[in-house]
């Protein structure tokens, strides 16, 4: 009985060990995987022209600076209306 659970504990020991040394195998295949789908993908992006980049880049800085401006502005008047609340 008492062999009976040394082999079965052994035998444990071995798939664990077995698994685990498969596992770091495997790791470096894991890693790199996702950066070789990545490069395939971006493989198939059309890119804008530089015209249409700077295009956007443009929009996307006067969106910015008015979003910021807009925000400053409500920012403003609700401190005003604290100080007004307050005193």
């Amino acid at each position: 009985m008492a062999e009976e659970n040394k082999a079965v504990a052994k035998k444990t020991e071995e798939t664990k060990m077995t698994k685990f040394v498969n596992w770091c195998k495997a790791l470096p295949k894991r890693i790199a995987k996702p950066f070789k789908n990545m490069f395939y993908e971006l493989k198939k992006v059309s890119w804008p022209s530089k015209r249409k980049l700077i295009i956007y880049s443009v929009t996307v800085l006067a969106f910015m600076l008015f979003m910021g401006i807009v925000i400053g502005l409500l920012d403003m008047g609700a401190s005003a209306l604290v100080k007004l609340l307050v005193l």
